[in-house]
């Protein structure tokens, strides 16, 4: 693998994310690239670009994005105050898993928290995804919540 070059997303990358979830058939929630979406995803990363709380990120090998993941900065009256950081909707082209991106990514997600003040970061996993279970305990994190959601 070439040098892995992680920095925020502009709206030339949008596609190539959208692409990345839809190879996820369990975490894509349905997303697809079309004429029909396109406005929608336009909509909400201009939401994402314009909140100082949230930072997506893509993963680029040479031109070619390769991973991506989004991280929210989430102020709390817990810990004495501490800010703490969720990662999301990390995602590693199917093609390319298993080849370091992934921990190259979270090694950048962690640093770009500390950097910012975060003193904690938190993230959610499927209950069936067990081989990304065993990723993040690789990196140091632990299970420590079990996590709800409720669609409406």
């Amino acid at each position: 693998m070439s040098a892995l070059t992680i920095r925020e997303a502009a709206p030339r990358d949008l596609e190539a994310i959208i692409r990345l979830h839809e190879e996820d058939e369990l975490g894509s929630h349905g997303d697809a690239w079309t004429p029909e979406t396109k406005p929608a995803y336009e909509a909400a990363f201009a939401a994402i670009a314009a909140s100082p709380e949230n930072s997506l990120f893509v993963a680029l090998d040479g031109d070619e994005v390769v991973g991506t993941f989004q991280l929210t900065f989430i102020p709390s009256l817990t810990s004495r105050g501490a800010l703490r950081v969720k990662v999301e909707s990390v995602k590693v082209k199917a093609a390319r898993r298993s080849g370091g991106i992934g921990a190259q990514m979270m090694a950048f997600a962690e640093q770009e928290a500390q950097r910012r003040g975060a003193r904690m970061l938190e993230l959610t996993s499927n209950k069936t995804r067990k081989d990304a279970h065993r990723f993040y305990e690789r990196l140091g994190f632990a299970c420590s919540h079990e996590g709800f959601k409720k669609k409406f």
